[in-house]
């Protein structure tokens, strides 16, 4: 079975319901998401996209959130944020008066319909005065300065000059290591500072799309699933100025991602979508940017995705996942003594699927 995985941009809190999503995932189906044939992540889904390609676990993401890290780490991460990244300092840099981009401003302002409202904004807010160096930290922690073996992992991005999407680590996208890659899908404009790479700046993947789904279609696989923090199917009736701007963004988001799940199924590929409730939008408030309630949000998504998978459809659609191996899946029983080699178990997830694939290695 070809299974592609999709995660979706929400701010820290929706990386937060990522997380307690594949956390329920992994537990309830035996699967490991960082083994996915396809993965590709967007704003806070790169994040946490490109932690699962480097062996990270749902399961230490979770732990590590709540502070449960074993004891001979415990000195080495005291110094290390447990908020995924969500460390908001000031860029270096002399701060950037006018358009953030010139170049898009002026197009959007002299061919309006070709572009999106929020490439539109893109283009004319100024350049944001938060610097990306701690999402950088976090991926270098685990990943070093280079890119995970996955075979195909895709961290969506925006050219900030030309509002065109980027897929890094796709053979056409320029070459870029997974630090940078995610700092630049997690650049919101006007908040971020935009991420240089190549010579090109980059700002988030989500000015495109909050998922950016259709990018699976027509890649011949068996199924897609797509966490996507910032839909729902459930929304409640909105009676504050922030609460209705919630509602519009995730009336916008849930309208795209439907168009893309319906494009990526005539491809042939089965699609399974999961969306936050009403629990776990209760849980996140409007500002998916605060850090306080990060944990709360984790295990809220726990409880109702486990409930969404525990569907008998659901079940059906998910009963032929591959297993994974365990310590990528569940917790091992006991305590463990030492950080885990998160490279190791990529390099060792790989070389399993080469091997079951080419029986002679």
């Amino acid at each position: 079975m070809r299974v592609g995985l999709v995660l979706g941009a929400g701010g820290v809190l929706g990386g937060a319901w990522l997380v307690g999503g594949l956390h329920a995932l992994a537990t309830e189906t035996g699967w490991d998401p960082g083994s996915a044939d396809y993965l590709v992540g967007t704003s806070a889904g790169a994040m946490i996209a490109g932690l699962s390609a480097s062996g990270v676990p749902p399961w230490f993401m979770v732990e590590h959130s709540a502070g449960e890290t074993p004891e001979a780490e415990q000195a080495a991460q005291a110094e290390a944020s447990r908020s995924a990244g969500a460390v908001f300092r000031l860029h270096p840099g002399v701060p950037v008066l006018g358009p953030g981009s010139w170049r898009l401003a002026l197009a959007s302002l002299a061919r309006p319909y070709r572009y999106s409202p929020a490439a539109i904004l893109a283009g004319w807010m100024p350049q944001g005065l938060i610097s990306s160096e701690p999402l950088k930290q976090t991926i270098r922690r685990v990943a070093g300065h280079g890119w995970p073996p996955h075979r195909n992992l895709w961290i969506m991005a925006c050219d900030h000059d030309t509002a065109r999407r980027v897929a890094f680590g796709r053979d056409d996208a320029p070459p870029a290591s997974l630090a940078d890659a995610v700092a630049a899908s997690c650049a919101i404009p006007g908040f971020y500072r935009p991420v240089e790479i190549g010579g090109h700046r980059y700002v988030d993947g989500g000015v495109a799309s909050t998922s950016n789904l259709d990018e699976l279609a027509g890649m011949g696989l068996d199924l897609v699933i797509c966490l996507n923090p910032t839909s729902s199917l459930h929304a409640p009736q909105p009676r504050t100025l922030g609460e209705r701007a919630a509602a519009t963004l995730r009336q916008t988001s849930g309208r795209r991602l439907g168009s893309e799940a319906k494009r990526v199924r005539a491809s042939g590929t089965e699609v399974l979508l999961i969306q936050p409730t009403v629990q776990d939008l209760d849980a996140m408030g409007t500002n998916l940017m605060s850090g306080k309630r990060r944990h709360q949000v984790i295990e809220v998504a726990v409880q109702t995705v486990t409930g969404r998978l525990r569907e008998p459809e659901v079940r059906r659609r998910l009963r032929d996942l591959p297993q994974g191996g365990s310590m990528l899946v569940r917790k091992p029983p006991g305590s463990l003594t030492g950080r885990p080699d998160f490279g190791q178990l990529a390099r060792g997830r790989w070389l399993a699927a080469a091997s079951a694939s080419c029986p002679r290695l």
